[in-house]
This record gives structure tokens, sequence and C-alpha cells, in this order.
């Protein structure tokens, strides 16, 4: 993908109209990413979204090459007091370009994953967009770092919504966004999805 940032930007604004209209108890819900509340993953979103290169391995150094330590210290640095600061932060961040190390289609897996972190836990669902999860979903099936290639050894999965194949072996079918956090690592979309090869998908994602 070459560095399209008005899909980025469009993801990261259809988030913020729907963080618009949440409780303040909303945002203390569990969402799908691990430890992490609504409020967490907003400033995890807001914290990224002004990561250049150097300032990324500055952060991973100082926290001893700990990634989960980095992200601890980039949400506590983000989060503010209340919902509503942390959102205005958000806001200030939507139109960035910075970014740190990776290809850049992880930016558009970035607020897509972590969109639906927060979206499904409170039920609300991702408003349409002009988006094609293909080159997402064949950059995953090769990642050693996010782990996605080992999830997705021996599978072929179809996007049934979108009509891509990718991949050899077992079959899993579903629309691509389930695809793409299952690949991410949320099993929470298992229910989404359908074939033969999904009893070993779901094995590994609650392994």
């Amino acid at each position: 993908m070459k560095n399209n940032w008005q899909l980025v930007h469009q993801e990261r604004q259809a988030l913020a109209e729907d963080l618009a209209s949440l409780t303040d108890a909303q945002w203390s819900v569990a969402s799908s990413c691990v430890a992490w509340d609504v409020h967490d993953v907003v400033a995890h979103l807001t914290g990224s979204a002004g990561t250049t290169r150097r300032g990324f391995w500055v952060s991973l150094a100082r926290a001893g090459f700990d990634f989960d330590r980095a992200n601890a210290r980039e949400v506590a640095a983000e989060r503010a007091v209340t919902p509503a600061g942390t959102l205005r932060k958000y806001r200030a961040s939507m139109t960035s370009t910075t970014r740190p190390p990776g290809p850049f289609i992880t930016r558009l897996i970035e607020i897509v994953v972590h969109g639906e972190d927060i979206r499904r836990p409170l039920g609300i669902k991702r408003p349409v967009v002009n988006l094609t999860l293909e080159e997402a979903l064949i950059y995953l099936s090769g990642d050693r770092l996010s782990g996605g290639r080992k999830r997705l050894a021996g599978l072929e999965l179809t996007a049934t919504d979108e009509g891509f194949t990718i991949g050899s072996g077992q079959v899993v079918l579903g629309p691509a966004l389930s695809l793409l956090l299952v690949a991410s690592g949320r099993p929470a979309a298992l229910e989404n999805l359908q074939g033969p090869g999904l009893s070993l998908l779901q094995e590994r994602l609650n392994a």
C-alpha cells in the first residue's frame, strides 16, 4: 500500500465520532485488547499517532526493550484525567502523518483493529468506509513480530464480503474485518467465521 494517509485519517475520524457519544462508564469498559480498557486504547492510539521512528527506539530503550513496558508508559503519558480530556488529545492527533518504524500498512491495521477493540465490547457497529482489507491480511499472514504468520500458517482465508482468498490449507471463511481481527489475535471475532480450519484457528488463539 502506498502511503494513503487519507484512509488512516478517515478511520481515526470515524472512531472519534463513535467515542464522542460514549458515557464515562463506557470509557471504563474492558476492551478486546488484553489488560486495557477503552480509555487506555484511545490513549495508546493518541501516543502512536505522534511517535516518530527515532522516538520509538528511544522509548523502547528507556523501557529496557520491553514492548509492554513501553506501551504502558505511553498510555500513562497520553491518558488524561477525564475521558473528555483524552478525546481532545486524540482528536488533535488524528491528522498526524508521523509514524514509528514498520511498513505503512501497519498504520491502517492499528487503527482498524484497535477501533474494533473499542467498538465490539460496546456493541457499536463499525461505520461503512471505503476500505479493502486484503493487503492488511496478506501482510499479517507473513508477519512474525505480531504473531500473524504463526496464527495463519496452514490456513486458507476467504473473505466472503470482499471476494479474496489468501493462504492455503484448511479453509476459514467470513467477513474480511473478522479475519483481520483473528489474524491480529482477537478471539472474539471467531464467532463470525466458519469452515473446517476454524477449530485449528481457535486453538491457536486460545493457547
